[in-house]
Order: C-alpha cells, then structure tokens, then sequence
C-alpha cells in the first residue's frame, strides 16, 4: 500500500445542493485542498484546472447525468470517483459502480462517514508496480502497463481506471483463483469499507468489453462458490 501522507490531496465536490456541498467542502477543507462545483459544466472546468485526485460527485446534477460526468472524467485522468446518491435500491447502487465510480455514499451521511471513506480511497493504490512487466500479451490480448492500455484484436478497449486494475492484477496471475475478499484488498486496499459486490459489478463491466459473450466469457472465469480467475483461451502470456 501507499505509505505517502494523503495530507494536501486535491478533492472536487459536486453538488447542487449547497448545504451539502458547502457542509462536506469545509469539513475536508481542514486536511485537504478543495474546490466546489454546483454543475457539471462548472465541474469539468474546475477538474481541468485543479487536477483533483478525489471527485466527490452527486448523481443526479442540473445539467447532467452524474454517470455522464463520472466517465468522463476517468477517461480524462486517472481520478477517485465517491458518488453521492440518494437512492438506496440495488438497481441504483449497481448503476453507480458501473459508471466506474470507486465508491459511493447514501444521502443522508455522517462527516465521520465521509472522511473515513475519503481516507480510504486516497490511500488506494492507483499506480503499477514497476517491478511488474511493462507489456503482458495473451493471443490477441495485450495490456501495457506504462501507457495504462489494453488492445484486443489490435482494437483498444476503453476501460475505466479501476477496470484495467482488475484486469492487469488478474493478467498477472494467470490461471490463479481469487477470492472477492482477496481481490478487494489487493486492488481495493485493506481499508475498503465499501458494498463487497463492487467485484462482481465491475468484472461484469469488463466482461461486456472485452468478451463475445459475457455470459461465456473466455478470459475471466467465475470460480463457483469462491471468485475470479484470469484463464486466457490458451493460457499463453508473453
């Protein structure tokens, strides 16, 4: 895990609702820099020029959608993404990880809450190890690790931050069974206090990418009972 002080760190809070947005923006304003936005128009000028590590993002905006905003801005930097949301359904909660964010929270929250979530996230390890290869190819599969790339049939595939984390840690590993626990804290962190079926919704958003069937899928397998493996059609990496 990241050692380094997450002290300083750059966090964007976007919310309509000044309350919440003011109420959160001077809470953290005691440990880290914060700049506020109440749309996203607002929001994307403000990411641009501030280069937050941390958005804390409220789901449903005035001028658009927060799943929109969160993509967005994850296909720009490899930025945390906390969506705030309102609604508490599973269908919800599931439409929130799936548009990449790494975390959310329910309207209402505690600041206690959202401090130790925040902690949480910028502790996360965002980086690959340089002592793991630069390149790993796998047929018509290849993940480069420096440029944060994956190519499959010579086309890029066009994962989130948090996706290709899953991938090239399982790519690294190939033909090894995980469990969601284990996965969660070696790609999460130890300190992840989030909905644990965060694992099956991404790897179910990177099966829709990279698969010609996901419900068949070639190179992710379900391991019944107990998680994920990585088992590449013929197991050939390079």
């Amino acid at each position: 895990m990241d050692t380094l002080s997450t002290n300083n760190s750059k966090i964007l809070i976007v919310d309509d609702d000044s309350s919440v947005r003011n109420l959160i923006q001077r809470f953290l304003s005691r440990k880290y820099q914060i700049e506020s936005a109440a749309d996203g128009k607002t929001a994307l000028v403000l990411f641009e020029q501030f280069n937050p590590a941390l958005v804390i993002l409220d789901w449903n905006l005035p001028d658009v959608n927060g799943y929109k905003l969160c993509q967005e801005m994850q296909s720009r930097t490899n930025v945390l993404v906390m969506m705030l949301t309102s609604r508490n359904d599973e269908a919800d909660k599931i439409k929130v990880l799936a548009a990449g964010a790494d975390d959310f929270l329910t309207k209402p929250f505690s600041l206690a809450e959202v401090e130790v979530r925040v902690e949480a996230l910028l502790r996360r390890v965002r980086y690959i190890q340089s002592s793991v290869s630069q390149r790993l190819t796998f047929n018509q599969l290849a993940i480069n690790s420096e440029a944060r790339e994956v190519t499959l049939n010579n086309k890029a595939l066009a994962l989130t931050a948090l996706e290709f984390n899953i991938l090239h840690f399982l790519a690294t590993h190939p033909g090894q069974a995980w469990s969601r626990t284990q996965l969660i804290q070696k790609i999460w962190g130890c300190d992840y206090v989030g909905d644990g079926r965060v694992v099956d919704v991404h790897i179910g958003q990177l099966r829709k990418k990279m698969e010609v069937d996901s419900s068949m899928p070639e190179y992710i397998k379900t391991v019944r009972g107990y998680g994920y493996k990585f088992d590449p059609p013929d197991n050939t990496a390079s």
